[in-house]
């Protein structure tokens, strides 16, 4: 992987809190972890070793003629496949999440299983930044704005496209996480399963309510809704207070798109820089105010009206205690990205299926030589 990459990383951990070592699973130390499970399951299949209390036989779901050993130590488990068994399979049942499937598979550096083959499984799975010998893992965040029963257009997206999408994610083996868990990531925190996405929505639209809540709750989708404050009054297509705190109770997370949606990084006409700079400490304060007072939720994401903004811009809102904010850039987010000048990747309304998986990208491959 190039030395920039390295150097990125290095400066992302600078200010971060170092994890715990006895919680890490070190990468130089797999193959020697790897080669000791084999030697200690061959002897327990060989019956030359009695097993510690803390191993377990069961009969196979998949085969109930056979039975499956595994060992349980405080950092992996050490199973023997079964006829049957898939890296999901085996990521479902020990991790409780199928999406660590490709995790697996290159943990143990093989793509297929076969029965009685021995098989590592990290209890922590831990690959902070997603890096790997092939690559490293990116996050694709997409945004949405106004839905329709019916119509489409470059802004808006039928009820019937945004089912489909929502349906693809799930079919895809696509793993929708919140902000938080992306700016965990980001920040070298934690690690994500792959195939990780964030879905958002801007402005404050009625049809977030009446099309897209439903839908995400049908699919247990989290997402984030970024609204501008002036934006939510009595007009009839627009959102309610009442609304937006049943959404926030129910998976949807409220933030900051200012307080009147205006460009950020320009002065209005007349204006002089000493107003410019005093309102501009409003659009984000008053916003970030007004959701915490309204909703009782913590604000501490932004998105830029029309994805603009400038270094005067993102310093006033790491001043105003913003962990990281979004462009309308179009591109999925590396570890490394500027947390405020996030990438997000607009689906337009007259999107196919194709175009929306385009903008999927959840790995870049740039291989160490």
């Amino acid at each position: 992987m190039p030395f920039r990459y390295w150097i990125a990383r290095d400066e992302k951990m600078k200010s971060k809190e170092q994890p715990d070592p006895q919680y890490e699973i070190k990468a130089n130390s797999r193959p020697i972890l790897l080669c000791c499970c084999l030697i200690l399951l061959g002897l327990v299949l060989g019956g030359c070793a009695t097993a510690p209390s803390v191993s377990k036989e069961m009969a196979s779901p998949s085969s109930p003629g056979l039975k499956e050993t595994a060992r349980t130590f405080p950092e992996f488990v050490a199973v023997v496949a079964q006829e049957g068994d898939t890296f999901s399979s085996l990521s479902a049942k020990y991790l409780k999440d199928p999406s660590w499937d490709s995790f697996l598979a290159e943990y143990n550096e093989t793509e297929f299983l076969s029965p009685g083959q021995p098989v590592i499984i990290p209890l922590k799975p831990d690959k902070k930044g997603g890096l790997s010998l092939q690559g490293y893992q990116t996050v694709p965040v997409l945004s949405y704005h106004n839905l329709s029963p019916t119509e489409s257009n470059k802004m808006t997206v039928s009820q019937r496209m945004f089912e489909q999408q929502m349906r693809l994610l799930k079919e895809k083996g696509y793993r929708v996480i919140s902000l938080d868990q992306f700016f965990d990531f980001i920040d070298f925190k934690v690690s994500l399963p792959p195939k990780s996405v964030v879905i958002t929505f801007d402005d404050g639209w009625r049809s977030m309510y009446e099309i897209a809540f439903p839908i995400l709750k049908k699919y247990g989708y989290p997402a984030t809704l970024f609204i501008y404050t002036d934006m939510i009054t009595d007009n009839p297509k627009n959102l309610s207070w009442g609304w937006l705190q049943e959404m926030a109770d129910h998976g949807v997370d409220v933030q900051c798109h200012t307080k009147s949606h205006r460009n950020l990084t320009l002065p209005e006409k007349k204006e002089s820089f000493k107003d410019y700079f005093e309102n501009l400490g409003k659009e984000l304060s008053a916003c970030k105010g007004m959701i915490g007072a309204k909703l009782n939720r913590e604000v501490k994401y932004l998105a830029y009206p029309f994805g603009d903004t400038n270094p005067l811009v993102i310093e006033m809102a790491k001043k105003l205690e913003y962990r990281g904010a979004f462009t309308s850039k179009r591109g999925s987010n590396a570890f490394f990205i500027h947390n405020y000048r996030v990438n997000r990747s607009m689906v337009y309304g007259d999107f196919s299926l194709s175009q929306f998986e385009r903008n999927l990208v959840t790995f870049q491959v740039e291989a160490l030589r």
